[in-house]
């Protein structure tokens, strides 16, 4: 995923799936000005829901995060439907991350997991078999100059290790999201619903290490709520509260467009 900075603060959008020929793009994500919410705050973002922490140049080291993958209902038109955590590219230029895709073609859908050091493209991890239900969980790491991501669904892992130049290390993030597709903004898919977290997966939570303090996504004053409009405002995927311990919430699909 790649950020395109917008106003004061800017998402991201990676095309995920160089195994479907989507190719690599950008989808800049419009915000609004952040507004308090209990000790998070909200903005919109037209291709991201879900949360971030924030931090100062180089302090982001690692955010874990998980969900059970969500079954998508397709009809005859192609859609998609990103699930990851990863550091940067909420206010940066890069983004190290891992996840998942589900994607609707032809009335079928098709499930996959990927990592992506942005700028480079996103790949495809085929040792990992993706499926509806099934408990992913990613650990994103950052040490003398590496980064590291270890995808792991349910009992399989798969872990690899890169450099990104320029990156800053500046947020972490668990997000739902709708990839940029042949130069443009994909249709959602309708995944219902995406529990992630703790409190659904029993594996770990949205949670990240800032300044060297670790703690749940909810412990850190830079908590973002993310809410996922179109061009127009209108919503496509909502982001429920943080759980009471700060590690889980709840995305829920609205439309597709």
């Amino acid at each position: 995923m790649r950020a395109t900075r917008l106003w004061t603060v800017a998402l991201t959008a990676a095309t995920i799936g160089p195994m479907l020929g989507l190719g690599v793009g950008v989808g800049a994500a419009a915000l609004t000005p952040l507004v308090p919410h209990g000790i998070e705050f909200t903005v919109e973002s037209t291709n991201w829901a879900g949360y971030a922490v924030t931090g100062g140049t180089g302090s982001v080291t690692q955010v874990t995060g998980s969900w059970v993958q969500p079954s998508v209902s397709c009809s005859r038109s192609s859609t998609y439907a990103a699930f990851w955590d990863g550091i940067d590219g909420y206010n940066s230029n890069t983004v190290e991350q891992g996840g998942t895709l589900a994607y609707c073609s032809g009335g079928h859908a098709y499930y996959y997991a990927w990592y992506e050091f942005y700028p480079a493209a996103s790949v495809d991890i085929t040792s990992l078999s993706v499926s509806p239900g099934s408990t992913v969980s990613v650990t994103v790491s950052y040490s003398a100059s590496d980064f590291s991501i270890t995808v792991k669904v349910g009992s399989s892992s798969y872990t690899k290790t890169g450099t990104v130049s320029g990156a800053e290390r500046t947020s972490a993030e668990c997000i739902d999201e709708r990839p940029e597709v042949n130069g443009r903004l994909a249709n959602l898919a309708d995944f219902g619903t995406a529990d992630f977290g703790l409190d659904h997966t029993s594996t770990i939570g949205c949670a990240a290490t800032v300044s060297g303090t670790t703690g749940n996504f909810g412990s850190f004053s830079t908590a973002t709520a993310i809410n996922m409009v179109d061009s127009a405002g209108r919503t496509l995927s909502s982001t429920g509260a943080l759980s009471s311990d700060g590690s889980s919430f709840v995305a829920t699909w609205v439309a597709s467009s």
